[in-house]
């Protein structure tokens, strides 16, 4: 069910004159933990305290590599890479994300129902949940590019009208992520401030944003002040772990100048009591592929804890 606020504590962008933080009003971990059984009390400890938990080589090689088989497939399929699923980097055709992932190839849509991450995903957010979003983003070695600073829930709650900061991002790490390869850097404790960016929304923004983001990023002294508090972690894990990240979290990663790959798959699970409401400015909605909005229907986990026999 959706929540309408008359004032928006978390106003951002067209809303605001200049960048502010504001303290989070939410639970980090809705429910004492309590809704699912996934995370041990220590790992449910830190996800509330820093932002993120890594679950150390959670998928086995052979599940990795049959998503990495099939993640070869759709960069091949001419017919995908010609939909706007497909997102291509800023200064080259090189493939850089696809999305909606989880309803374009059968596998990728049973990882999203995975006990392993699914059950997580209910035990944080203390209820059932659905699929704002998923993808994968790629960095292939050499050239692959970096994501700025910044917090999902800022351009969800914006772009989407995502009312609250109930949602978690899982990333499924396909490929080994090491530190030479553009690994996924957070904030600890980033969470717990909101980052209100000045500036107004281009319309459609999704079309650049989505290549190079540079609306709804966090100003530098904002950064710096939480950097202070905080420092950075970049989280280097083998192929099959998973980070689980509050949607709150201040992350980015650097370019990819090495030789080796990265590949990670990208699922964002929101909370069936925080639906999508109105995006803020005025803004049209973003493209069903980007945000679910049609229909919010509660994924139902699979059976088995095996995405391969």
């Amino acid at each position: 069910m959706s929540i309408t606020l008359m004032h928006d504590p978390y106003a951002s962008r067209g809303e605001v004159q200049e960048a502010a933080i504001i303290t989070r009003r939410e639970p980090v971990v809705y429910g004492e933990g309590h809704y699912a059984d996934a995370l041990s009390a220590q790992q449910l400890s830190d996800y509330e305290r820093n932002g993120f938990v890594v679950l150390p080589e959670l998928f086995n090689a052979r599940e990795v590599q049959a998503l990495l088989d099939e993640l070869t497939t759709m960069s091949a399929d001419r017919g995908l890479l010609g939909r706007d699923e497909a997102i291509t980097e800023p200064d080259s055709l090189a493939l850089r994300s696809i999305f909606k992932v989880h309803k374009l190839n059968p596998l990728l849509g049973k990882l999203a129902r995975d006990p392993r991450v699914i059950h997580v995903a209910r035990q944080v957010l203390g209820s059932e949940v659905y699929l704002h979003q998923s993808r994968i983003n790629m960095k292939p070695g050499f050239n692959g590019k970096e994501f700025y600073w910044h917090s999902d829930f800022e351009t969800w709650h914006v772009e989407d009208g995502m009312p609250s900061m109930r949602a978690v991002s899982c990333s499924i790490l396909l490929t080994d992520n090491n530190a030479c390869n553009g690994p996924l850097m957070l904030v600890p404790g980033s969470h717990r401030q909101f980052i209100a960016c000045a500036g107004e929304t281009p319309e459609h923004n999704y079309k650049h944003s989505l290549k190079q983001q540079e609306t709804g990023v966090p100003d530098e002294l904002s950064l710096k002040l939480l950097v202070e508090q905080g420092g950075i972690e970049a989280v280097t894990a083998k192929a099959g772990s998973v980070i689980f990240f509050e949607c709150n979290t201040m992350h980015g990663s650097s370019g990819n100048i090495s030789p080796w790959p990265r590949a990670n798959a990208f699922f964002v699970y929101n909370s069936m009591e925080n639906t999508l409401g109105e995006p803020r400015d005025g803004l049209a909605p973003r493209p069903e592929y980007i945000a679910t909005r049609e229909s919010f229907e509660p994924l139902q986990p699979l059976g088995s804890s095996f995405l391969v026999e």
